[in-house]
């Protein structure tokens, strides 16, 4: 298993938001957790993506447990192993795609001619190399969140954290950006876990886990 989740709770104040989550991912799966508003998804999420800490239990991505890692250690496990899509795309306005798509290799260390040629690649792979020197507001919605994915995408991550990643894109986009999640899945080898309310999505994942109340009610696999 890539990631293993055990006994994962987390408080608010007094509002108790998960309440014990034990979870295991496989390798090279797309994973959607859906369930209604409130129920932890997010929060959820941002612990698996080493943003939030537990209040108690332990996370293991690829054989370390991230909860037992300083900041500084935490910071540099999220560069090298974990990539982020998010429901807005978090662009730097200041920046062309490329830039945005290259500032997490910079900040790996990445020499800057290594960064653009794999930053060119992978934008040519999500077919925006019309597009490698405008800003994103010049950019439609779905071509902001490609840039996303490549930028997700340039320091090869074990997974990828996608929460909502479709919920602010229209039909034809939310499509395109279902069978691009399966893509990087297959050529790349990644694990996606996605937090949506997209049922599209979910019903075509590998796996999907129902949250509710703070706790997982059931995984279903694909039949697909």
């Amino acid at each position: 298993m890539i990631i293993v989740a055990e006994g994962i709770e987390k408080s608010f104040g007094t509002l108790k938001v998960l309440k014990g989550i034990s979870l295991e991912f496989a390798e090279k799966q797309l994973v959607a957790i859906v369930g209604p508003s409130g129920a932890g998804k997010t929060t959820f999420l941002q612990i698996l993506g080493t943003l939030s800490k537990p209040d108690c239990g332990k996370v293991i991505i690829n054989g370390i447990d991230i909860t037992k890692l300083n900041q500084v250690g935490l910071a540099k496990f999220r560069n090298r192993e974990l990539g982020f899509v998010f429901q807005f795309h978090h662009l730097l306005p200041e920046f062309t795609a490329i830039e945005n798509v290259c500032l997490p290799a910079f900040i790996a260390g990445t020499r800057k001619t290594d960064a653009e040629k794999r930053a060119k690649e992978l934008l040519g792979f999500l077919g925006l190399s019309h597009r490698l020197t405008h800003k994103p507001a010049e950019l439609s919605g779905g071509e902001q969140q490609r840039v996303a994915v490549a930028r997700a995408l340039i320091n090869n991550p074990s997974v990828i954290f996608a929460d909502e990643p479709s919920g602010n894109l229209d039909t034809a986009n939310k499509q395109d950006l279902h069978k691009l999640f399966f893509q990087l899945r297959d050529q790349f080898g990644v694990t996606i876990v996605v937090v949506t309310h997209d049922t599209e999505l979910a019903d075509s994942s590998d796996v999907v886990f129902t949250m509710v109340d703070g706790t997982i009610t059931n995984g279903t696999h694909s039949q697909l």
